[in-house]
């Protein structure tokens, strides 16, 4: 009896919007609802009650199932787009299984049978104001939190998220900080701020201590604005929990320390004011290693120790004529004015290189970690943008595995790099809109009978000074933007549409990193159906790539395809990335073997000897084999003594428009 008046005492402060199209049904139970709440909202059918639902605040919905115009179930998906979690009680005169098993997969609360029993139904209501009151009662512990929120709002960077980590608040100062209008953020997780060198262990375990285990985490975070740049925030998470310890959602407050972690900004205003500045910019070779494996704290550690021992042995060197900055992802930097030197930049130089000798692989105790010096040393002293210079010397050391260069004048080179690059998007762009990405053909020769088996086709582009470009010229800087895809593309159709003219068989060179666009899966299973008379002369011709994702996936569609016919060869066998490990995927038809060890095979025996081996090892798995840049008749001999079944190169043909 309690039970029954602390519910009416409840319901009696909640409007329930109740819908129901039989005249007869909604008099009896409106005399029932009318007990219990003190406004009820009535609707004749779905498309009515949704639109009293928008007028009207509605705390609960009593709902038929089957109505005119639109139905309960629709009715309720429209409104839980608006109001997930609103309670909706579904009234039906259906009792199968069906029926109350879509009921139960559409989301209601309680599936109620015809007519109602005040019983069973009161014993329903009880579930369902229990659901209410936790509700309400989240709903009062937000307010308390924005009202805490407001006091905090002011001073520090503020943001609150659902419990997937979407953003549900950002404050002004959040805005400022990453560059982004609350407009962005909102609905976002956090990760579009998250800087890429942060590493997901970090992550996991902030996610862990404030989800799983429910308790605050500290740290500092390391963060990208939306151009691009680092900030660095004391950051404080936690999770907001109601009276029974379910969290209900997360904050986050946060301080600005970039200046605290980061001398980049001085250092480059200490550099504007030199007359002739020299820039000595060094980075920890495998820092990013430390990232993966350490948390932040520790990172700053590192970093802090390192600089403190380069001080030490630079001024034991003799090249420390400034101070050492300590900049981003372990990099420092020693900047100072060419005028103070008691000596010449030539004997500064190799001053610099002999402390660069006597520092490598020395040990730096930090706590409990030995950590080995490797170091990356990039100066430059002459030209305009001597600092952008230096930074360029680093990035080139990475990539041609040295660790010192004298760095004057790569800032020029690189823009006029950048500029070259642009032009040749642009003419990509415009060949694509003036369908003048072409195909020419080389043949690929038979080498016991020394007639043609087939063609490569090789794409080209006609600028717009009708200059025919080879991939060599473009394909590079297509597969950095948008349009890489597109040109495949062309040269799929290219290809299949010269077998309605020619009766020839046609090899297609296609990239891994092709196969795992599913635009170009498609492209090339539509092109197979349309041509699938033509399916037998074609052939793919494997290109592997170094970043190679979904493989199953790329396994399962070569699989496919070779059961329509097609024939798989995988190209620049013997260097790259292709192995022996692939074939067993793959399972190809023809090996062909790389231009670098065909050359050169008249005149370098070591390519001899892989060549012999990779024949003999094709020959033993009954694979065929073709020799690429077969340039003259002696090279022709060798590859055909060795066994090797077709030639492709300047010997026989060029490329040429079929």
């Amino acid at each position: 009896m309690q039970k029954m008046q602390d519910v009416k005492r409840f319901t009696k402060n909640l409007t329930l919007l109740y819908v129901e199209d039989d005249p007869i049904s909604r008099t009896y139970t409106l005399e029932l609802l009318q007990e219990l709440f003190t406004k009820v909202v009535v609707a004749n059918d779905g498309l009515e009650g949704l639109k009293k639902y928008k007028k009207n605040h509605i705390d609960l919905i009593l709902t038929d199932q089957t109505m005119p115009h639109m139905n309960g179930f629709d009715m309720m998906k429209k409104i839980r787009e608006e109001d997930p979690d609103i309670p909706i009680l579904m009234l039906s005169a259906y009792t199968n299984a069906d029926a109350f098993v879509k009921a139960i997969e559409s989301g209601v609360d309680a599936y109620i049978v015809k007519p109602i029993v005040y019983d069973k139904f009161f014993s329903t209501l009880l579930k369902i104001t229990s659901k209410l009151q936790t509700i309400q009662q989240a709903k009062e512990s937000i307010n308390l939190l924005q009202q805490y929120q407001m006091v905090v709002d002011s001073n520090s960077i503020v943001s609150k998220s659902d419990l997937k980590g979407h953003i549900t608040y950002a404050n002004k100062a959040f805005c400022q900080i990453s560059g982004y209008s609350e407009d962005e953020l909102l609905g976002h997780p956090h990760n579009i701020i998250r800087h890429p060198d942060e590493p997901a262990k970090r992550f996991q375990n902030l996610w862990h201590t404030i989800k799983h285990e429910k308790k605050t985490w500290h740290g500092i975070l390391k963060n990208r604005k939306k151009d691009g740049s680092t900030y660095y925030v004391q950051s404080t998470i936690s999770p907001i929990l109601d009276q029974k310890g379910n969290i209900l959602e997360f904050i986050a407050l946060r301080n600005d320390i970039t200046d605290i972690m980061n001398q980049k900004r001085v250092f480059e205003n200490d550099i504007i004011n030199f007359q002739e500045p020299v820039v000595v910019y060094m980075k920890l070779d495998d820092f990013s290693v430390i990232e993966d494996f350490y948390d932040t704290n520790m990172v700053y550690l590192i970093q802090k120790e390192v600089k403190k021992f380069l001080e030490f042995e630079a001024n034991k060197a003799n090249i420390m004529f400034g101070k050492i900055y300590q900049l981003r992802y372990g990099e420092f930097a020693i900047a100072f004015d060419k005028e103070i030197l008691p000596f010449s930049l030539e004997v500064y130089v190799e001053k610099l290189k002999l402390f660069h000798e006597q520092i490598k692989d020395k040990i730096v105790v930090i706590k409990e970690l030995q950590y080995q010096i490797s170091l990356l040393i990039s100066i430059a002293y002459e030209n305009d943008h001597i600092l952008e210079s230096a930074r360029i010397g680093i990035k080139k050391l990475q990539q041609i595995k040295k660790d010192f260069m004298i760095s004057n004048d790569l800032a020029h080179h690189e823009k006029l790099n950048a500029q070259k690059n642009l032009q040749i998007i642009a003419s990509i762009k415009q060949a694509i809109a003036n369908k003048k990405i072409i195909s020419h053909f080389q043949p690929i020769v038979e080498n016991s009978t020394q007639k043609i088996s087939r063609y490569e086709s090789l794409v080209r582009l006609i600028d717009e000074n009708d200059q025919v470009l080879s991939p060599f010229e473009f394909l590079e800087i297509a597969k950095k933007g948008k349009y890489y895809h597109q040109i495949t593309q062309i040269v799929l159709e290219n290809s299949f549409k010269i077998l309605e003219t020619k009766d020839i068989n046609i090899s297609i060179n296609i990239s891994l990193k092709d196969l795992q666009s599913s635009r170009i899966r498609n492209t090339i299973l539509s092109l197979l159906n349309r041509y699938r008379l033509y399916a037998g002369q074609i052939t793919f011709e494997l290109l592997e790539d170094e970043d190679l994702a979904n493989f199953q996936t790329i396994l399962s569609f070569i699989n496919r395809i070779k059961e329509m016919g097609v024939k798989i060869a995988i190209d620049d066998f013997g260097s790259g990335y292709a192995n022996y490990e692939r074939l067993q995927n793959y399972k190809p038809d023809i090996l062909k073997i790389d231009g670098s060890l065909i050359k050169n095979i008249d005149q370098n025996r070591y390519s001899l000897s892989i060549v012999k081996n990779i024949v003999l090892f094709a020959k033993d798995q009954g694979i065929q084999t073709t020799a690429e840049f077969v340039e003259n008749e002696t090279i022709y001999k060798i590859v055909k003594d060795l066994g090797i079944d077709y030639s492709q190169g300047y010997y026989f043909s060029k490329p040429h428009p079929l």
